[in-house]
């Protein structure tokens, strides 16, 4: 068995307990002397605490982000951390300097500065958060959590991100984390997108870690803080889904191994991502030195099928930068690979968005190039034949953008999807979602959820997912929604 490991605090903490349990067996007198020394001993420990508090709210100063946010800028972004060892201090201060060269106005803080005017104040907070031992807080949160945690307060105003660092060595993995991630949605404080964790210091959760933070500051071509390690694949299909549609072109991608197909780096679940490595243009590499420009920075997609379809299938839209140009990842992987050319990529895995485990009902809930990643669940549902599965699907029109459309159908037909609602926004006067069929059918989802059923959500965070989660809520009530997700019944991969 593996012990916990205590912060210092609690190992003074429980030496002072022990001290005084000990002295009851002692002699009237030697208590008395046992008592004064417990006092001075009680009084150290409140000056290391204090010196430690001191130190943590000078730290960030040495690394020249100010610790106060500027006020007058409503796009300041506050960063605050609980570091036992010091990784998260060292990821926050990361992080920091990701958003300040991206020209964000930022203030890095310890959680132990953070006091509720802190949080009156703040629009934007990311969080990074160790969990230390058997799911205990980092000793520089003890003051975040006696004082703040354990009040209430309208964060209804507040937008908010959480790294979480641990490992999943111990059973209470990313506990504390998860504990300040429930705490904040319950004051109705709104995530900026769903909270990562990372084990062990993996680098390809950071790398995601990093992806959102390009996404939120608007700058997506900041080199990776770590260099993917990417196998080599063959790019084989490219086929456009939704030709005459009102949005960007959508396309079904697909590569196969260059080689060692076997072998557990080309393996993958439903739920899984694939990191794209891209490349310049043709035109850029044509006319510059390749090995005088940066890797480009990876991007990542859900993957829409199984090893066992023997190749790996995304479902792509085509992206445009401000001035015109296709995106770095959408622009190589539609427009600019040859058929039959090399391209870099990596499975990553993604255990938060991996099928449940117990053969229960599925509810699956997407929009638009969502389909993708619940197209590789119904897959293995099937594979399976777990054949209680219901898929709610939203995009624009029906004529152009029902990807899948004949997969679907046979889905419907051979009984692997025993309910479809579609949704096609644009196909009627007033606008239509996902989020109302969900409204519409609400009697049949409570049984559903009833008898077990889980609901996994994918596709995009601003509008469906937060529009979902809100109607979920309301429906549901937060406090269920929260217990299926700490027993992954309630999973979503947004972007």
């Amino acid at each position: 068995m593996r012990l916990p490991s205590l912060s210092w605090m609690n190992r003074i903490s429980l030496a002072l307990t022990l001290l005084c349990v000990a002295s009851f067996f002692l002699p009237l007198p030697a208590q008395k002397q046992f008592s004064t020394a417990l006092v001075a001993i009680s009084y150290l420990s409140f000056c290391l605490q204090t010196m430690r508090r001191h130190k943590d709210e000078l730290a960030t100063q040495h690394h020249g982000f100010s610790a106060e946010l500027d006020q007058a800028n409503t796009q300041s972004v506050l960063i605050a951390y609980a570091s036992q060892t010091g990784f998260a201090e060292q990821i926050a201060i990361k992080t920091a300097q990701h958003l300040q060269d991206a020209g964000m106005s930022i203030a890095v803080s310890s959680l132990a500065t953070i006091k509720p005017e802190s949080l009156s104040k703040t629009s934007r907070i990311l969080f990074i958060l160790s969990t230390t031992g058997e799911g205990d807080a980092p000793d520089n949160a003890a003051a975040f959590t006696r004082l703040v945690m354990n009040h209430k307060i309208d964060l209804s105003h507040l937008h908010f991100a959480i790294l979480a660092l641990g490992d999943r060595h111990y059973q209470q993995f990313c506990a504390f984390a998860h504990r300040v991630d429930l705490w904040l949605k319950h004051q109705q404080a709104h995530s900026l997108f769903d909270m990562i964790e990372v084990d062990n210091g993996d680098e390809g959760a950071l790398r995601h870690w990093q992806h959102y933070l390009g996404l939120l500051s608007g700058h997506t071509e900041m080199a990776d803080w770590s260099k993917p390690g990417y196998q080599d694949w063959i790019l084989t299909e490219r086929e456009l889904l939704n030709p005459g549609s009102l949005g960007g072109p959508a396309y079904r991608i697909a590569c196969i191994p260059a080689q060692n197909a076997g072998s557990a780096d080309y393996l993958w679940q439903a739920g899984d991502i694939a990191e794209i490595g891209p490349d310049y243009p043709p035109e850029t590499n044509a006319v510059n030195n390749m090995a005088e420009r940066p890797a480009l920075p990876h991007r990542e997609y859900s993957i829409s099928s199984l090893p066992a379809d023997g190749k790996l299938e995304l479902l792509v839209r085509q992206m445009h930068r401000p001035d015109g140009s296709l995106g770095i990842g959408s622009g190589w992987l539609t427009a600019y690979a040859e058929i039959g050319q090399r391209i870099k990529l990596r499975i990553r895995e993604n255990r938060n968005f991996h099928t449940p485990a117990q053969d229960c009902p599925l509810i699956l809930i997407g929009n638009g190039t969502g389909l993708a990643g619940l197209r590789a669940h119904i897959k293995a549902r099937a594979a399976h034949g777990q054949l209680h599965n219901w898929l709610f699907f939203g995009e624009r029109n029906e004529a152009h953008d029902f990807f899948h459309r004949e997969e679907i159908a046979a889905w419907q037909t051979n009984g692997v999807l025993n309910k479809v609602n579609l949704c096609f926004s644009r196909d009627q006067a007033e606008r239509r979602y996902v989020q109302h069929a969900i409204q519409e059918q609400q009697a049949d989802i409570l049984k559903w959820v009833e008898q077990g059923a889980a609901i996994l959500v994918c596709g995009s965070l601003q509008g469906m997912a937060e529009d979902v989660h809100q109607t979920l809520s309301n429906l549901l009530g937060l406090d269920k929604l929260e217990r299926m997700a700490e027993l992954g019944l309630y999973r979503r991969d947004v972007y």
